[in-house]
């Protein structure tokens, strides 16, 4: 199946942002002060990984996860509190969904990984029903 640049365009930025999101997950599982916060962004970290080979099958390009979010989220984590960095963190997770909405109709593998970004917004902001700092 012939991509249109435009397509292609799109499916790249997404691979390029499940990239980034392991190492950004990875990182916070890092510096997470509660255990269920740490499992649950290593999990998402290896699920976001996932998400990368998804579109690395679509789009045959070899990316290279970019580290601005791996140093800037662990840093945001120490002086913010998580009520109001966890929100932004899924929002993140939320406009990937409207996103991967426009390629999903063409290549349906992208589907189920546009519900999981909507799954891992609500997960993150899960995080904060039980304690909030």
């Amino acid at each position: 199946m012939e991509i249109s640049k435009k397509d292609m365009k799109i499916l790249l930025k997404a691979q390029q942002g499940e990239l980034d999101a392991v190492l950004m997950y990875n990182a916070l599982a890092e510096v997470a002060k509660i255990q269920k916060d740490k499992d649950t962004f290593r999990q998402l970290a290896k699920e976001e990984g996932h998400h990368a080979s998804v579109f690395h099958k679509l789009t045959q390009t070899e990316l290279t996860p970019k580290h601005t979010k791996e140093i800037l989220l662990p840093i945001l984590y120490k002086i913010f509190p998580r009520w109001i960095l966890y929100p932004a963190i899924a929002q993140g997770e939320y406009a990937a969904v409207t996103t991967y909405a426009t390629v999903a109709e063409k290549f349906p593998e992208v589907e189920s990984v546009k519900n999981d970004e909507k799954r891992h917004g609500d997960t993150v902001k899960g995080l904060l029903n039980k304690e909030q700092d």
